[in-house]
């Protein structure tokens, strides 16, 4: 019965407590939490009755109040309490600015190449108590699942996700035509020159669909003699002779002097990528901030790449 009786007890209760306790009048404990007299008498009463004992023994005119040995060992638990509820608040005040929580991230292989490790990097250097983790896939169907039943807080995506996924978009990446040096001259290259080239390719996925529909639109029916879905493996086949690869710029090494990059023309459309998140679910203060940074890194990435696309083909030191 008294444990019941004891949930009914609120921590202002305790707070007026700690307070008469300390200043020993309940004036004086009234202005120290900023209440009225009256309303610290209503307090301890309160408390004297949710306890069922006398909490202070009060021996008017000018004596202080006096703890009585009840009282001493509620306010000697009241008050752990209360330092709980202290450290509860510096850890709130923490996740809510950001700076400490999990997060768990779903990526593809040239976003976890060329855009995560930056904004990891400044994610680590603003918030050094935030636990990240990332999955990598190149299903974007497994990237928005992921998404969809929680198992990721956040994800990049091609496109602006599917239904029941909110986004906001990251980056558009040009798609570029990757062939040994001296293949073909300096400058763009028209897709029709393509034709019968062979070719590397992807296993399917969005972007391989993508960069194929706009060959297809440009005249040119590929034909592919390996498909890998490593952006590595397929510009080591590149720089091997095997055949040409239509890549978005992102999954390119630009440093690369073995392999020449030309524009395409016509242009194939350029990729879309966003980070998404689960529509309707309120974003963790860590989740915001990640999205914020992965913004501002793609705003910056974005204007990099479009910056590449007048230079292709230019001849690169050795």
């Amino acid at each position: 019965m008294f444990m019941s009786m004891l949930r009914d007890l609120e921590i202002r209760h305790l707070q007026a407590v700690d307070a008469v306790a300390a200043e020993g009048t309940f004036g004086r404990a009234a202005e120290r939490l900023g209440y009225t007299q009256s309303a610290i008498s209503q307090q301890i009463a309160a408390l004297e009755r949710v306890v069922g004992q006398p909490v202070f023994d009060r021996p008017g005119g000018p004596r202080p109040v006096e703890l009585t040995p009840f009282g001493a060992e509620l306010l000697s638990r009241g008050r752990r309490i209360l330092g709980q509820l202290d450290v509860m608040g510096a850890e709130l005040d923490l996740y809510r600015h950001g700076h400490v929580g999990t997060l768990s991230i779903g990526t593809f292989q040239s976003v976890s190449a060329a855009v995560l490790p930056l904004v990891v990097s400044r994610m680590r250097a603003a918030h050094p108590d935030v636990e990240l983790n990332a999955f990598e896939s190149d299903d974007d169907h497994r990237l928005e699942e992921g998404i969809a039943t929680g198992e990721f807080d956040v994800s990049f995506v091609v496109g602006e996700g599917g239904p029941g996924l909110e986004s906001e978009h990251l980056l558009t990446d040009p798609s570029v035509l990757l062939a040994r040096p001296g293949q073909f001259e300096p400058g763009p290259v028209r897709i029709s020159a393509l034709e019968g080239e062979p070719m590397i390719g992807q296993h399917e996925n969005s972007c391989q669909l993508f960069n194929e529909a706009g060959l297809r639109a440009g005249g040119v029916v590929p034909e592919y003699v390996f498909r890998s879905n490593d952006n590595g493996t397929v510009a080591a086949m590149v720089r091997a002779g095997m055949g040409v690869a239509v890549l978005p710029l992102l999954c390119v090494d630009l440093e690369d002097p073995r392999l020449m990059l030309h524009a395409l023309r016509p242009a194939i459309p350029d990729r879309r990528i966003s980070i998404a998140w689960r529509a309707g679910r309120t974003l963790s203060p860590t989740a915001r901030r990640f999205i914020d940074v992965a913004l501002e890194v793609g705003d910056e990435l974005d204007v990099r790449l479009h910056e590449q696309v007048p230079a292709l083909a230019v001849a690169r030191p050795g």
